[in-house]
Protein backbone atom coordinates (compact mmCIF):
# COMPACT_ATOMS: atom_id res chain seq x y z
CA UNK A 1 0.00 0.00 0.00
CA UNK A 2 1.47 2.90 -1.01
CA UNK A 3 1.20 5.69 1.58
CA UNK A 4 1.06 9.42 0.75
CA UNK A 5 1.36 12.08 3.40
CA UNK A 6 0.01 15.62 3.81
CA UNK A 7 1.85 17.78 6.60
CA UNK A 8 0.40 21.06 8.18
CA UNK A 9 0.42 22.53 11.29
CA UNK A 10 -1.63 22.30 14.45
CA UNK A 11 -1.61 23.66 17.70
CA UNK A 12 -0.11 21.73 20.62
CA UNK A 13 -0.45 21.43 23.58
CA UNK A 14 2.53 20.75 26.20
CA UNK A 15 4.53 21.02 29.00
CA UNK A 16 7.33 20.51 26.99
CA UNK A 17 9.85 23.51 25.84
CA UNK A 18 10.17 22.59 22.28
CA UNK A 19 6.51 22.01 21.38
CA UNK A 20 5.46 25.26 19.95
CA UNK A 21 8.06 24.21 17.15
CA UNK A 22 6.44 21.03 16.37
CA UNK A 23 3.99 20.24 13.42
CA UNK A 24 1.28 17.62 13.05
CA UNK A 25 1.41 14.85 10.79
CA UNK A 26 -1.79 12.75 9.43
CA UNK A 27 -1.07 10.27 6.56
CA UNK A 28 -3.97 9.50 4.80
CA UNK A 29 -3.98 6.54 2.22
CA UNK A 30 -6.12 5.76 -0.49
CA UNK A 31 -8.05 2.59 1.18
CA UNK A 32 -8.14 4.44 4.83
CA UNK A 33 -7.12 6.75 6.97
CA UNK A 34 -4.03 6.76 9.28
CA UNK A 35 -3.97 8.83 11.80
CA UNK A 36 -0.60 8.76 13.29
CA UNK A 37 0.75 11.72 15.09
CA UNK A 38 4.23 12.55 14.54
CA UNK A 39 5.54 15.85 15.87
CA UNK A 40 8.17 17.26 13.47
CA UNK A 41 10.48 20.10 14.25
CA UNK A 42 10.36 23.88 12.45
CA UNK A 43 13.58 24.34 11.89
CA UNK A 44 14.33 27.98 12.11
CA UNK A 45 17.68 29.56 12.52
CA UNK A 46 16.50 32.11 15.36
CA UNK A 47 15.20 28.98 17.82
CA UNK A 48 16.86 29.01 20.92
CA UNK A 49 17.96 25.80 22.07
CA UNK A 50 16.62 24.02 25.08
CA UNK A 51 18.09 23.56 28.35
CA UNK A 52 20.09 20.80 29.15
CA UNK A 53 19.84 18.41 32.17
CA UNK A 54 21.87 19.45 35.43
CA UNK A 55 21.51 16.86 37.43
CA UNK A 56 24.55 14.92 38.21
CA UNK A 57 22.60 11.84 39.02
CA UNK A 58 20.38 11.88 35.67
CA UNK A 59 23.45 13.07 33.25
CA UNK A 60 24.91 10.02 31.24
CA UNK A 61 28.70 10.34 30.51
CA UNK A 62 30.76 7.83 28.40
CA UNK A 63 34.30 6.80 30.39
CA UNK A 64 35.32 4.06 28.48
CA UNK A 65 35.47 2.34 25.03
CA UNK A 66 36.16 -1.05 23.51
CA UNK A 67 35.84 -3.11 19.98
CA UNK A 68 36.85 -5.47 18.29
CA UNK A 69 36.15 -4.94 14.57
CA UNK A 70 37.90 -5.51 10.90
CA UNK A 71 40.96 -3.29 12.16
CA UNK A 72 41.55 -4.51 15.20
CA UNK A 73 40.78 -4.48 18.91
CA UNK A 74 41.92 -0.90 19.71
CA UNK A 75 39.94 2.30 19.58
CA UNK A 76 42.60 4.78 18.13
CA UNK A 77 43.90 2.18 15.18
CA UNK A 78 40.48 1.47 14.30
CA UNK A 79 39.90 5.44 14.48
CA UNK A 80 42.94 6.15 12.39
CA UNK A 81 42.64 3.36 9.57
CA UNK A 82 38.91 5.08 9.24
CA UNK A 83 40.51 8.48 8.86
CA UNK A 84 42.35 6.86 6.32
CA UNK A 85 39.71 5.68 4.40
CA UNK A 86 40.76 2.14 4.01
CA UNK A 87 38.57 -0.57 3.34
CA UNK A 88 38.37 -3.94 5.69
CA UNK A 89 36.41 -5.66 3.45
CA UNK A 90 38.34 -8.91 1.56
CA UNK A 91 37.41 -12.24 0.10
CA UNK A 92 35.90 -14.79 3.20
CA UNK A 93 38.95 -17.28 3.99
CA UNK A 94 37.41 -18.48 7.03
CA UNK A 95 34.82 -21.19 5.30
CA UNK A 96 34.15 -21.87 1.73
CA UNK A 97 32.04 -19.85 -0.18
CA UNK A 98 32.36 -21.34 -3.60
CA UNK A 99 28.48 -22.11 -3.71
CA UNK A 100 27.87 -18.36 -2.43
CA UNK A 101 26.28 -15.41 -4.32
CA UNK A 102 28.61 -13.30 -2.30
CA UNK A 103 32.02 -14.13 -1.69
CA UNK A 104 33.09 -11.31 0.52
CA UNK A 105 32.98 -9.45 3.58
CA UNK A 106 34.29 -7.73 6.85
CA UNK A 107 36.21 -10.61 8.22
CA UNK A 108 37.81 -10.13 11.61
CA UNK A 109 41.45 -11.76 11.52
CA UNK A 110 43.92 -12.17 13.76
CA UNK A 111 41.98 -11.85 16.85
CA UNK A 112 43.16 -12.98 20.23
CA UNK A 113 41.18 -13.22 23.44
CA UNK A 114 44.64 -14.57 25.57
CA UNK A 115 44.29 -12.49 28.67
CA UNK A 116 40.79 -11.68 28.40
CA UNK A 117 38.87 -14.91 28.23
CA UNK A 118 39.41 -18.18 30.49
CA UNK A 119 40.72 -20.82 28.21
CA UNK A 120 38.44 -23.48 29.92
CA UNK A 121 35.59 -21.56 28.11
CA UNK A 122 37.43 -19.70 24.94
CA UNK A 123 37.56 -23.04 23.00
CA UNK A 124 33.25 -23.62 23.77
CA UNK A 125 32.71 -20.05 23.05
CA UNK A 126 30.63 -18.61 20.14
CA UNK A 127 32.60 -15.89 18.29
CA UNK A 128 29.57 -13.61 19.13
CA UNK A 129 30.65 -13.77 22.99
CA UNK A 130 34.64 -13.65 22.50
CA UNK A 131 33.60 -10.34 20.70
CA UNK A 132 31.35 -8.91 23.18
CA UNK A 133 33.57 -10.53 26.35
CA UNK A 134 36.89 -8.61 25.03
CA UNK A 135 35.19 -5.55 23.70
CA UNK A 136 33.65 -5.08 27.19
CA UNK A 137 36.80 -5.93 28.96
CA UNK A 138 38.79 -3.23 26.74
CA UNK A 139 35.66 -0.64 27.47
CA UNK A 140 36.64 -1.03 30.99
CA UNK A 141 40.64 -0.94 30.80
CA UNK A 142 39.50 2.41 28.85
CA UNK A 143 38.01 3.56 31.71
CA UNK A 144 40.15 2.91 34.39
CA UNK A 145 38.24 -0.17 35.31
CA UNK A 146 39.89 -3.09 34.28
CA UNK A 147 42.00 -4.40 36.99
CA UNK A 148 39.92 -6.21 40.28
CA UNK A 149 41.30 -3.31 42.97
CA UNK A 150 40.07 -0.62 40.32
CA UNK A 151 36.51 -1.95 40.31
CA UNK A 152 36.45 -1.81 43.96
CA UNK A 153 35.30 1.72 44.31
CA UNK A 154 32.01 0.29 42.24
CA UNK A 155 28.93 -0.47 43.62
CA UNK A 156 28.48 -4.29 41.64
CA UNK A 157 24.80 -4.28 42.17
CA UNK A 158 24.67 -0.78 40.62
CA UNK A 159 26.43 -1.94 37.79
CA UNK A 160 25.04 -3.99 34.62
CA UNK A 161 25.65 -5.00 31.00
CA UNK A 162 23.43 -4.39 28.20
CA UNK A 163 25.25 -6.04 25.41
CA UNK A 164 22.79 -7.02 22.08
CA UNK A 165 23.10 -9.30 19.28
CA UNK A 166 20.61 -9.51 16.26
CA UNK A 167 21.65 -13.41 15.53
CA UNK A 168 23.45 -15.03 19.03
CA UNK A 169 26.22 -17.93 18.19
CA UNK A 170 25.84 -18.32 14.65
CA UNK A 171 28.34 -20.71 14.52
CA UNK A 172 27.20 -22.63 17.42
CA UNK A 173 23.58 -23.19 15.71
CA UNK A 174 25.61 -24.07 12.14
CA UNK A 175 27.33 -26.41 14.08
CA UNK A 176 24.52 -28.35 16.21
CA UNK A 177 22.46 -28.24 12.49
CA UNK A 178 25.23 -30.51 11.11
CA UNK A 179 25.62 -32.61 13.92
CA UNK A 180 22.17 -33.19 14.24
CA UNK A 181 21.30 -33.64 10.50
CA UNK A 182 24.79 -35.98 9.97
CA UNK A 183 24.53 -37.76 13.47
CA UNK A 184 21.73 -37.43 15.18
CA UNK A 185 20.06 -35.65 18.13
CA UNK A 186 22.91 -37.10 20.42
CA UNK A 187 25.59 -35.62 18.79
CA UNK A 188 24.69 -32.47 19.45
CA UNK A 189 27.06 -30.31 21.65
CA UNK A 190 25.36 -29.65 25.16
CA UNK A 191 27.00 -26.48 24.96
CA UNK A 192 24.78 -25.62 22.12
CA UNK A 193 21.73 -24.36 23.93
CA UNK A 194 23.55 -21.59 26.31
CA UNK A 195 25.88 -20.33 24.12
CA UNK A 196 23.66 -19.95 20.70
CA UNK A 197 21.69 -17.67 22.40
CA UNK A 198 21.82 -13.66 22.34
CA UNK A 199 21.98 -12.73 26.03
CA UNK A 200 25.25 -15.15 26.76
CA UNK A 201 27.49 -12.49 25.61
CA UNK A 202 26.58 -10.20 28.65
CA UNK A 203 25.56 -12.81 30.81
CA UNK A 204 29.59 -13.91 31.00
CA UNK A 205 30.71 -10.70 31.02
CA UNK A 206 28.49 -10.26 33.95
CA UNK A 207 29.57 -13.39 35.91
CA UNK A 208 32.97 -12.39 35.44
CA UNK A 209 32.87 -9.18 36.77
CA UNK A 210 30.70 -9.84 39.29
CA UNK A 211 28.18 -6.80 38.30
CA UNK A 212 24.87 -8.15 39.16
CA UNK A 213 22.63 -5.12 37.92
CA UNK A 214 20.83 -4.76 34.78
CA UNK A 215 21.90 -7.87 32.73
CA UNK A 216 20.56 -8.98 29.55
CA UNK A 217 20.54 -8.44 25.96
CA UNK A 218 18.16 -6.78 23.37
CA UNK A 219 18.01 -8.07 19.36
CA UNK A 220 16.49 -5.81 17.62
CA UNK A 221 18.11 -6.54 14.23
CA UNK A 222 20.43 -3.57 12.85
CA UNK A 223 19.51 -1.05 15.69
CA UNK A 224 20.64 -3.45 18.19
CA UNK A 225 23.02 -1.22 19.52
CA UNK A 226 21.15 1.96 20.01
CA UNK A 227 18.55 -0.10 21.89
CA UNK A 228 21.24 -0.94 23.64
CA UNK A 229 22.83 2.07 24.89
CA UNK A 230 19.30 3.95 25.05
CA UNK A 231 17.98 1.57 27.15
CA UNK A 232 20.75 1.24 29.76
CA UNK A 233 21.01 5.46 29.64
CA UNK A 234 17.49 5.31 31.03
CA UNK A 235 18.80 2.45 33.52
CA UNK A 236 20.94 5.05 34.87
CA UNK A 237 18.82 8.25 34.14
CA UNK A 238 15.82 6.50 36.30
CA UNK A 239 18.61 5.62 39.29
CA UNK A 240 18.38 1.88 38.79
CA UNK A 241 21.88 2.07 38.26
CA UNK A 242 25.37 3.52 38.08
CA UNK A 243 27.21 2.38 35.59
CA UNK A 244 25.94 0.49 32.56
CA UNK A 245 28.67 -1.44 29.81
CA UNK A 246 26.41 -1.16 27.00
CA UNK A 247 26.44 -1.75 23.08
CA UNK A 248 26.17 -4.74 20.59
CA UNK A 249 28.15 -8.01 18.98
CA UNK A 250 28.18 -9.60 15.97
CA UNK A 251 29.43 -12.51 14.77
CA UNK A 252 28.33 -12.63 11.04
CA UNK A 253 31.10 -13.73 8.89
CA UNK A 254 29.36 -17.21 9.29
CA UNK A 255 27.87 -19.51 6.56
CA UNK A 256 24.53 -19.16 8.15
CA UNK A 257 24.83 -15.21 8.57
CA UNK A 258 25.96 -14.84 4.77
CA UNK A 259 24.42 -17.61 3.29
CA UNK A 260 20.72 -16.05 4.82
CA UNK A 261 21.11 -12.42 3.26
CA UNK A 262 22.34 -13.89 0.52
CA UNK A 263 19.62 -15.96 -0.31
CA UNK A 264 17.40 -12.81 0.46
CA UNK A 265 19.69 -11.12 -2.26
CA UNK A 266 20.14 -8.18 0.19
CA UNK A 267 24.18 -8.42 -0.25
CA UNK A 268 26.25 -6.59 -2.69
CA UNK A 269 27.98 -9.26 -5.19
CA UNK A 270 30.62 -7.24 -6.67
CA UNK A 271 33.20 -10.24 -5.88
CA UNK A 272 35.40 -8.61 -8.39
CA UNK A 273 35.95 -5.67 -6.07
CA UNK A 274 34.95 -6.45 -2.77
CA UNK A 275 36.72 -3.05 -1.09
CA UNK A 276 34.56 -1.09 -2.91
CA UNK A 277 30.98 -2.71 -2.91
CA UNK A 278 30.12 -0.54 -0.03
CA UNK A 279 29.25 2.52 -1.51
CA UNK A 280 26.57 4.39 0.37
CA UNK A 281 24.28 7.17 -1.60
CA UNK A 282 26.45 5.96 -4.63
CA UNK A 283 23.53 5.30 -7.76
CA UNK A 284 25.67 1.80 -8.16
CA UNK A 285 25.61 0.16 -5.14
CA UNK A 286 23.98 -3.29 -5.35
CA UNK A 287 23.05 -4.18 -1.86
CA UNK A 288 25.28 -3.96 1.82
CA UNK A 289 27.98 -5.52 2.44
CA UNK A 290 28.46 -8.13 5.75
CA UNK A 291 30.64 -7.00 8.52
CA UNK A 292 31.16 -8.30 12.21
CA UNK A 293 32.77 -7.13 15.36
CA UNK A 294 31.79 -5.77 18.39
CA UNK A 295 31.55 -1.95 19.76
CA UNK A 296 30.73 -1.60 23.41
CA UNK A 297 30.96 2.20 25.74
CA UNK A 298 30.75 2.41 29.32
CA UNK A 299 28.41 4.53 30.39
CA UNK A 300 27.85 6.69 33.91
CA UNK A 301 25.73 8.27 35.91
CA UNK A 302 27.90 12.00 36.13
CA UNK A 303 27.94 11.85 39.64
CA UNK A 304 29.27 8.79 39.75
CA UNK A 305 32.33 9.23 37.12
CA UNK A 306 32.82 12.43 39.26
CA UNK A 307 33.29 10.43 42.77
CA UNK A 308 35.52 8.19 41.12
CA UNK A 309 37.83 11.10 39.37
CA UNK A 310 36.89 9.52 35.66
CA UNK A 311 38.32 10.64 32.66
CA UNK A 312 34.98 11.98 30.62
CA UNK A 313 35.09 10.99 26.48
CA UNK A 314 31.60 12.51 25.80
CA UNK A 315 27.72 12.82 26.92
CA UNK A 316 25.52 10.90 26.10
CA UNK A 317 22.54 13.44 25.23
CA UNK A 318 19.78 10.83 24.60
CA UNK A 319 17.97 8.69 22.52
CA UNK A 320 14.68 7.31 20.96
CA UNK A 321 12.84 4.22 19.35
CA UNK A 322 10.05 3.29 17.49
CA UNK A 323 8.70 1.05 14.41
CA UNK A 324 8.21 1.59 11.26
CA UNK A 325 5.39 -1.63 11.04
CA UNK A 326 5.62 -0.96 7.25
CA UNK A 327 7.48 -4.36 6.49
CA UNK A 328 9.72 -7.47 6.83
CA UNK A 329 12.69 -6.11 4.71
CA UNK A 330 12.11 -2.64 3.74
CA UNK A 331 11.71 0.83 5.48
CA UNK A 332 9.32 2.49 4.49
CA UNK A 333 10.60 5.01 1.37
CA UNK A 334 9.05 8.32 2.78
CA UNK A 335 11.10 8.25 6.09
CA UNK A 336 8.09 9.52 7.97
CA UNK A 337 8.73 6.84 11.05
CA UNK A 338 12.15 7.56 10.82
CA UNK A 339 12.14 10.95 10.84
CA UNK A 340 9.96 10.57 13.85
CA UNK A 341 11.96 8.72 15.43
CA UNK A 342 15.28 11.21 15.02
CA UNK A 343 12.63 14.39 16.60
CA UNK A 344 12.00 11.80 19.26
CA UNK A 345 15.70 11.85 20.19
CA UNK A 346 16.35 15.33 19.62
CA UNK A 347 13.32 15.63 22.21
CA UNK A 348 14.68 13.44 24.54
CA UNK A 349 18.20 14.98 24.47
CA UNK A 350 17.00 18.14 24.95
CA UNK A 351 18.68 19.43 22.00
CA UNK A 352 17.35 21.96 18.91
CA UNK A 353 17.82 21.16 15.55
CA UNK A 354 19.78 23.55 14.30
CA UNK A 355 22.66 22.11 17.14
CA UNK A 356 23.12 19.15 15.23
CA UNK A 357 26.39 19.34 12.66
CA UNK A 358 27.29 15.51 12.73
CA UNK A 359 25.06 12.61 11.40
CA UNK A 360 26.46 9.35 11.91
CA UNK A 361 24.07 7.59 9.32
CA UNK A 362 22.66 3.90 9.04
CA UNK A 363 23.65 4.05 5.16
CA UNK A 364 24.18 -0.06 4.43
CA UNK A 365 24.63 0.81 0.87
CA UNK A 366 21.16 -0.52 -0.10
CA UNK A 367 19.14 1.01 -3.31
CA UNK A 368 16.07 1.88 -0.61
CA UNK A 369 17.30 1.96 2.81
CA UNK A 370 19.89 5.03 1.82
CA UNK A 371 17.53 6.86 -0.05
CA UNK A 372 14.58 6.44 3.05
CA UNK A 373 16.86 7.91 5.32
CA UNK A 374 17.90 10.73 3.43
CA UNK A 375 14.29 11.37 3.20
CA UNK A 376 14.30 11.52 6.88
CA UNK A 377 16.63 13.53 7.71
CA UNK A 378 16.02 15.86 5.30
CA UNK A 379 12.61 16.00 7.19
CA UNK A 380 14.07 17.08 10.50
CA UNK A 381 16.81 19.39 8.76
CA UNK A 382 15.41 21.53 6.34
CA UNK A 383 18.64 23.65 6.70
CA UNK A 384 21.68 21.26 6.40
CA UNK A 385 23.90 23.85 6.01
CA UNK A 386 27.11 23.10 8.06
CA UNK A 387 25.68 19.58 8.55
CA UNK A 388 28.23 17.09 7.79
CA UNK A 389 27.41 13.42 7.47
CA UNK A 390 29.26 10.12 6.86
CA UNK A 391 29.03 6.23 6.34
CA UNK A 392 31.05 4.02 8.62
CA UNK A 393 29.83 0.95 6.67
CA UNK A 394 31.46 1.83 3.89
CA UNK A 395 34.74 0.92 5.19
CA UNK A 396 33.88 -2.10 7.80
CA UNK A 397 30.90 -3.31 6.35
CA UNK A 398 27.53 -3.96 7.91
CA UNK A 399 28.17 -5.34 11.21
CA UNK A 400 24.30 -6.14 12.13
CA UNK A 401 23.77 -6.07 15.77
CA UNK A 402 27.15 -4.58 16.32
CA UNK A 403 26.92 -1.72 14.27
CA UNK A 404 25.56 1.03 16.07
CA UNK A 405 28.16 0.42 18.62
CA UNK A 406 30.86 0.59 16.34
CA UNK A 407 29.40 3.14 14.77
CA UNK A 408 28.91 5.18 18.24
CA UNK A 409 32.57 4.89 18.70
CA UNK A 410 33.92 6.57 15.53
CA UNK A 411 30.79 9.14 16.58
CA UNK A 412 32.89 9.99 19.47
CA UNK A 413 36.09 9.96 18.22
CA UNK A 414 35.01 12.37 15.62
CA UNK A 415 33.98 14.55 18.58
CA UNK A 416 37.37 14.14 20.88
CA UNK A 417 39.94 14.35 17.99
CA UNK A 418 37.69 17.15 15.48
CA UNK A 419 37.98 15.08 12.00
CA UNK A 420 35.38 13.04 10.47
CA UNK A 421 36.47 9.77 9.00
CA UNK A 422 35.64 9.74 4.54
CA UNK A 423 32.65 7.82 3.04
CA UNK A 424 34.50 6.35 0.81
CA UNK A 425 33.48 4.86 -2.52
CA UNK A 426 31.28 7.83 -3.81
CA UNK A 427 32.33 7.54 -7.62
CA UNK A 428 28.29 8.18 -9.11
CA UNK A 429 26.53 10.18 -5.92
CA UNK A 430 22.64 10.37 -5.72
CA UNK A 431 21.72 13.63 -6.94
CA UNK A 432 18.98 13.97 -4.11
CA UNK A 433 21.58 13.24 -1.50
CA UNK A 434 22.74 16.67 -0.95
CA UNK A 435 24.21 16.52 2.43
CA UNK A 436 28.23 17.04 2.47
CA UNK A 437 28.99 13.23 3.37
CA UNK A 438 32.48 13.67 3.51
CA UNK A 439 33.25 12.32 0.29
CA UNK A 440 36.52 9.95 -0.01
CA UNK A 441 38.60 12.29 2.19
CA UNK A 442 38.30 13.32 6.08
CA UNK A 443 37.29 16.57 6.88
CA UNK A 444 38.13 18.18 9.77
CA UNK A 445 35.12 19.57 11.75
CA UNK A 446 34.32 21.10 14.91
CA UNK A 447 31.63 18.78 16.34
CA UNK A 448 28.52 20.54 17.96
CA UNK A 449 25.96 17.78 18.52
CA UNK A 450 26.26 14.38 16.79
CA UNK A 451 23.53 11.96 16.10
CA UNK A 452 24.12 8.40 15.16
CA UNK A 453 21.19 6.34 13.32
CA UNK A 454 20.79 3.12 13.05
CA UNK A 455 17.74 0.93 11.04
CA UNK A 456 16.73 -2.52 11.52
CA UNK A 457 14.76 -4.78 9.24
CA UNK A 458 11.40 -5.78 10.72
CA UNK A 459 10.71 -1.76 11.37
CA UNK A 460 13.41 -0.90 14.01
CA UNK A 461 14.51 2.61 14.53
CA UNK A 462 16.78 3.72 17.00
CA UNK A 463 18.84 7.15 17.05
CA UNK A 464 20.99 8.36 19.90
CA UNK A 465 23.35 12.11 20.43
CA UNK A 466 26.25 12.89 21.91
CA UNK A 467 27.87 15.34 22.40
CA UNK A 468 31.64 16.90 23.71
CA UNK A 469 31.11 17.03 27.72
CA UNK A 470 30.54 20.46 29.13
CA UNK A 471 30.36 20.74 32.82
Amino acid sequence: MEVQARVFLAPVSSSNPLSNKLLHVRVKSPSRTLKRHHYIFASHPSYNAPKREKDAKKRVVITGMGLVSAFGTDVDTFYARLLDGESGISLIDRFDTSELTTKFGGQIRGFESVGYIDGKYDKRLDDCQRYCIVAGKKALEDAALGRQEQRSKINMERAGVLVGSAMGGGTIITNGMKAFITHGYGSISPFAAPFMTTNMGPAFLAMDLGFSGPNYSISASCATSNYCLYAAANHIREGKADLMIAGGVESSVAPLGLGVFAASKALSRRNDDPQTASRPWDKDRDGFVMGEGAGVLVMESLEHAMKRDAQILAEYLGGAINSDAYHIMTPRPDGLNLSACIQSCLVDANVSVEEVNYINAHATSTPIGDMAEVKALKKVFTNIEGIKMNATKSMIGHCMGGAGGLEAIATIKGIQTGWLHPTINQFNPEPAVDFDTVANQKQQHEVNVAISTSFGIGGHNSVVAFSAFKP
